[in-house]
């Protein structure tokens, strides 16, 4: 891992433990995991001894480090925190107690997030069986660099700086992406409600409300793409990631309408009941159970105003969440959703309206790409300055 620095086997800081504890039908034990990619150890459940065929776990404490035998290879490996002192560890989990004389345990915590410390790993654990289980022996043979006790607190307390600098940046940018949206949101219901225009049933408005097939689509490894809830945003629709169906499949599903460009596909159970997003020209999919499509009137709303109205807190906040309140599976139901009310300025007033709210979303658009970019660059920050801690430049 490292020429600029010492290096010295696990086996030299690290002695296997074993704090067995019996295994007894009607007490508890809280069972530990182990998170893949250096991110850590937590407390998997707690179980009745009754609940595993073991017959004795091993108590594992703060500080030790411990490991995944099956997928230690993705990085899990972990320095025990607070959090799961005292949870119980199968014989999957080996564990050891550190020499903190020689080594400080968030010196190895920060190289258990490291991709030659993964690759060393994945290297001792080959086998035949698709469970690629590391032998501790085998682990406890993987090299670390190991410089002075004062220079790795030294190094670690630098780490630990810019990896909070990292978090407090990337803690910034979604805050700012979220106070956009949330400017977005209230402008929404401040300049629907400016306009002062009648109110309509939401039925009135549109040409054509289709529901869809209640029945999961027949998916296949190519053909035409489904688009399901998860496929639909807040103004979004992910055509390109969409599962796809056969062509007969295709036909059976919109055997009430193909999406045309302008129709607005709205989810209507589930998760996200309430998402919805205008088709645009050229875009051929079905339609998943759980998604329906609106047709507007071309003579009474433009397609963007009634996306801009759909996405408000007036529909969003006021009418559709009171309908899922308390319910496990949130459910659009369809007759009061032709009843929802809907504003309905002249189509003049609409434009004005949708160029007003268009270039607000393009700007919330602008800053979520430029979070997007920043995120991108903040996410490979902390494994060079990783690299350069354990090549001893840090």
């Amino acid at each position: 891992m490292s020429k600029g620095l010492p290096e010295v086997p696990l086996a030299e800081i690290a002695k296997p433990i074993s704090r067995s504890v019996e295994v007894i039908p009607g007490q508890s034990y809280r069972t530990i995991g182990v998170k893949w990619w250096g991110e850590g150890s937590y407390e998997r459940q707690t179980i009745d001894g009754s609940g595993t065929a073991a017959k004795s776990l091993s108590l594992v404490r703060q500080g030790d480090l411990i490991i995944n035998k099956i997928w230690v290879r993705h990085g899990s490996t972990a320095i025990a925190g607070a959090d799961v002192d005292g949870c119980a560890a199968s014989g999957e989990f080996p564990t050891f107690t550190l020499d903190e004389s020689r080594v400080a345990p968030r010196w190895l915590h920060w190289q258990t997030k490291t991709k030659g410390f993964w690759a060393k790993c994945d290297a001792l654990s080959q086998g035949t069986s698709g469970k690629n289980r590391i032998k501790p022996e085998l682990f406890l043979t993987v090299r670390v660099p190991l410089p002075p006790l004062a220079e790795q607190r030294r190094v670690v307390a630098r780490i630990e700086e810019l990896a909070a600098q990292i978090h407090e940046a990337r803690t910034l940018r979604h805050q700012a992406a979220e106070e956009a949206e949330a400017l977005l949101t209230t402008a929404r219901r401040s300049v629907l409600l400016e306009s002062r225009a009648k109110t309509v049933a939401l039925e009135d408005a549109c040409a054509a409300i289709i529901d869809n097939l209640h029945s999961n689509p027949r998916l296949s490894d190519n053909g035409v793409p489904c688009v399901r809830s998860p496929d639909v945003g807040y103004g979004t629709l992910n055509i390109e990631g969409a599962q796809r169906t056969d062509e007969e499949e295709f036909r059976r599903r919109t055997v009430r309408g193909e999406p045309k460009a302008d129709d607005i596909v709205l989810v209507r159970e589930g998760g996200g009941t309430g998402k919805c997003a205008v088709v645009q020209k050229g875009q051929r999919f079905s339609l998943g159970q759980r998604v329906m499509m609106l047709r507007p009137n071309p003579e009474r709303i433009l397609p963007q105003f009634f996306l801009h109205q759909l996405l408000s807190p007036q529909i969003q906040e006021d009418q559709i969440a009171p309908l899922s309140k308390g319910s496990a599976s949130p459910h659009l139901n369809i007759g009061a959703l032709r009843r929802f009310d809907l504003i309905l300025p002249p189509l003049a007033e609409q434009r004005r309206i949708v160029a007003e709210l268009d270039a607000l979303q393009a700007e919330v658009d602008a800053l979520k790409r430029l979070q997007a970019e920043t995120a991108a660059e903040l996410d490979a920050l902390l494994p060079a300055i990783l690299d350069k801690a354990f090549k001893g430049e840090l």
